[in-house]
């Protein structure tokens, strides 16, 4: 007698689903997609609130500096008269310009100055970097005498100086008296009034520049000296290899201020040398006057405000080409990270 098997069910699995059991519905998704109409409106309103928080800056913006731009440039093109009323002239004030004189040794003298200006930059890394030292005393001392010139007025700035430089009863010739020297009357000499400003030019910007950079050298990591010192490197080659690399985008960003604010140069020079015919009394005038020096003689004294115009936004030009030259040759020399 054989025995067989007979076929029993299926062995399924204890975790197995039933054959005729129900799908598991799927876990509805955390994401909430929006429809696109919603997506839409969504991104508008925040661009609306965008324009609104920016609306207060833009709209002052727009009034106090890109209007009166526009409206320079306007009345560069126009003649005025002695009682008010202009008269549209078009290119005439700008034809002028390229043939007065006047206007060529006055931009000459604010090049000069600002480029001799620019020597606060290396000696604002220079006392910048002692004021930086571990373990000195008084640095907050040191800091706000220096820091004093920027938060003083520039015209009582210029008045102190201009009682410094006197050629008879100065504090700069007394002292040169001293010491059997016979000082010159610093401002009223051609040879020496330009360099006189530069001085107190320099000596009013250093202070500002001298926090800038202060502030640089504080955030350059402390590890970098560390391993140079490790290396054998002494301070002054740490100064050259680390610092004045790491303090390029600072020196970058003080350069491009100090030419900016060195073109525009108006204040010590008028309170220095006078304007209309008082300054033109003096015989180094001619070695003081600045751009926007004979801006304010041309429009405010003269009444030939169609031709200051032209004379502002010539200078506008040149301060927007000489900083867009500036962001280019950057590239080159100035190192991020």
């Amino acid at each position: 007698m054989t025995l067989t098997s007979r076929p029993g069910p299926p062995v399924r699995d204890a975790v197995s689903r039933p054959e005729h059991a129900p799908r598991p519905r799927p876990r509805p998704s955390r994401l909430r997609i929006r429809p696109p109409g919603r997506l839409r409106r969504d991104r508008v309103t925040e661009a609306l609130w965008g324009y609104a928080f920016i609306a207060p800056a833009g709209l002052g913006l727009a009034v106090f500096y890109l209007w009166p731009v526009v409206r320079t440039g306007y009345f560069s093109l126009t003649e005025w008269g002695a009682f008010g009323g202009h008269t549209w002239t078009g290119l005439d004030n700008y034809r002028r310009l390229l043939s007065d004189p006047e206007v060529g040794r006055s931009l000459l003298n604010t090049v000069e100055y600002t480029v001799l200006g620019l020597v606060s930059i290396p000696l604002a890394i220079v006392f910048a970097a002692l004021l930086n030292r571990d373990g000195l005393r008084g640095a907050g001392i040191y800091r706000t005498l220096f820091f004093l010139p920027v938060v003083t007025m520039p015209v009582a700035v210029a008045m102190v100086w201009r009682w410094l430089y006197n050629g008879d009863y100065g504090l700069i010739n007394h002292l040169l008296a001293q010491v059997g020297i016979d000082g010159p009357n610093w401002v009223a000499d051609p040879d020496t009034a330009l360099f006189a400003l530069v001085v107190v030019g320099i000596w009013s910007s250093l202070g500002y520049n001298l926090v800038i950079f202060l502030a640089g050298m504080q955030a350059i990591p402390q590890d970098y000296y560390d391993a140079a010192a490790i290396d054998g490197a002494g301070p002054v080659r740490q100064f050259f290899r680390i610092t004045i690399p790491l303090l390029s985008p600072t020196a970058f960003f003080v350069s491009v201020i100090s030419v900016i604010g060195s073109l525009q140069l108006f204040d010590l020079v008028y309170v220095l040398a006078g304007s209309g015919q008082t300054a033109r009394a003096n015989p180094a005038f001619p070695r003081l006057e600045t751009v926007v020096q004979l801006f304010h003689d041309r429009a405010f004294v003269t009444n030939d405000r169609g031709y200051g115009a032209a004379i502002v936004m010539m200078l506008l030009v040149l301060i927007v080409a000489l900083t867009a030259l500036q962001f280019r040759l950057q590239k080159r020399w100035v190192h991020y990270g």
